[in-house]
């Protein structure tokens, strides 16, 4: 009788939002390519919008041990999901939290070896526990912006929280190990100008300094020569981090090294409108502004007003994404000035989504006017591509400090919106500063793909991850 042990089979569940989503899927396919095989369990709103915007099933047939699953978040079909996180996070945690239960006990399609779960579902822990089943968490934004969270009892502890909302917002915070140097009030997490230490976000992100530890490991997409510092403050608390990041160039890496002729695939949750790549195409190189403020972020008329004359005053040419829902009203496009529709036709290009990966990796890409979500900074650290930051919320008020003040990679344009401001960072960006920002990303992009080569940083920690999920296999196998 063939006594080889059945594969090591891995549920993964992701937060139900685009860039987590995102991520993990690379993270799957990894896991996929390292001999493991994957359940990959989202909501039920997730599921049909990866059928009705991706080829996922057809570029998951190569992987005969993948299988996505689905199970309820507990809203109605019409709840604005992203833009009301903590209805759905309540939702995921009192809903959800008995169903991914049933889920694992009834082995999800096979005997489990592990789950590996977003960290701030910290009831996906209580669940794996409950069942008896190792888990892994994973963290989808920067080590930087964690370590704060880590560091929110400190803040209150030493009075940094609470401060009233746009308070002298340079004040220096001084209780964050490691970023003393650097970090004011204005580069905390947008929750915390709330003035109120009971503020719901504040409740939920201060466990993550207990809650991450209980598991048997924390991934994070992110790589060693990139965060070291912090990193190396994280690891007094979690001890057991792997860096594989950043994910999506890590992918590639290691499909170019199988050989994988596997088709073109998206993880996007909206459609993509190609025809801005033939438009690049005709564009000098290094000569375009790429415009994006990814998949939650909406502004006002009036802030839309500011970036638009702002781009067109500037000279530059731009590549705009302007999702259908990212501006608050619906008469905005019925009152556009005629010289911002007259300067977008000369210079500009708008369209509702692109295919971001291959836009950065673009050659006439010369820039990136972004809102620091953490995917989209990776994205832009490994192709060399500068950046002009506008955080919206959350992570990215910490992750567009960093850029400009840690990474020196560009310009951190965070609580102004105003067109002047916005035309002299796009000038000083792609015209008076643009050798000095394209030089320093062009060392960070090579610091980032060498830790994805043999015995680079991140692969090592990529193949070691495998290495301790099959050893897990085989002591639930031999429990």
């Amino acid at each position: 009788m063939d006594q080889t042990p059945a594969p090591a089979r891995v549920v993964m569940f992701p937060l139900p939002l685009q860039g987590p989503v995102n991520s993990m899927l690379k993270l799957a396919e990894l896991l996929c390519i390292g001999g493991l095989q994957i359940t990959f369990l989202v909501t039920d709103d997730i599921h049909a919008r990866l059928h009705r915007h991706s080829n996922i099933q057809t570029r998951f047939q190569s992987y005969p041990g993948f299988q996505i699953r689905s199970i309820p978040d507990g809203l109605p079909e019409n709840h604005p999901r992203g833009a009301k996180f903590m209805e759905l996070f309540e939702s995921l945690r009192t809903k959800t939290k008995p169903l991914l239960k049933e889920f694992l006990q009834s082995g999800g399609g096979g005997p489990i070896s592990c789950v590996i779960a977003d960290a701030v579902l910290g009831f996906a822990c209580d669940v794996a526990d409950d069942v008896g089943i190792p888990i892994f968490h994973v963290r989808t934004i920067s080590a930087a912006c964690l370590w704060v969270f880590f560091s929110l009892p400190m803040l209150i502890q030493s009075g940094d929280l609470p401060f009233k909302g746009d308070d002298d917002l340079d004040v220096p915070i001084k209780s964050v190990p490691g970023m003393e140097r650097y970090l004011r009030r204005r580069d905390l997490p947008s929750f915390c100008r709330s003035g109120d230490i009971a503020d719901p976000h504040i409740e939920m992100y201060k466990m993550e300094a207990t809650e991450n530890p209980r598991a048997s490991g924390l991934i994070l997409n992110t790589f060693e020569e990139l965060e070291a510092p912090i990193l190396s403050k994280m690891r007094n608390v979690c001890p057991n981090i792997y860096t594989i990041g950043p994910l999506h160039a890590h992918l590639k890496a290691k499909l170019a090294a199988t050989a994988s002729s596997l088709p073109a695939f998206s993880n996007s949750l909206w459609e993509e409108d190609r025809s801005c790549v033939a438009w690049l195409n005709s564009q000098p190189p290094k000569s375009v502004l790429y415009v994006s403020f990814g998949s939650l972020a909406t502004v006002t008329r009036d802030q839309l007003m500011e970036f638009w004359y702002g781009l067109v005053n500037s000279g530059q040419r731009f590549l705009w994404v302007m999702r259908p829902d990212s501006v608050d009203g619906k008469d905005w496009e019925s009152r556009i000035p005629v010289e911002l529709s007259q300067g977008t036709k000369e210079r500009g290009y708008v369209v509702g989504w692109a295919p971001q990966e291959e836009v950065l990796a673009h050659p006439a890409v010369g820039g990136f006017l972004t809102h620091s979500g953490w995917n989209s900074t990776l994205e832009s650290v490994y192709e060399g591509v500068p950046m002009i930051c506008w955080p919206y919320f959350l992570d990215q008020q910490v992750n567009s400090r960093l850029v400009e003040e840690e990474w020196k990679l560009g310009l951190d344009m965070k609580d102004s919106c105003d067109r002047s401001v916005i035309e002299e960072s796009v000038r000083n960006l792609m015209e008076v500063r643009k050798e000095e920002f394209l030089r320093r990303a062009d060392e960070m992009a090579k610091s980032a793909k060498a830790s994805l080569s043999e015995g680079g940083s991140s692969y090592s920690h990529l193949d070691r991850l495998i290495q301790d999920i099959k050893t897990k296999s085989a002591q639930v196998v031999r429990d």
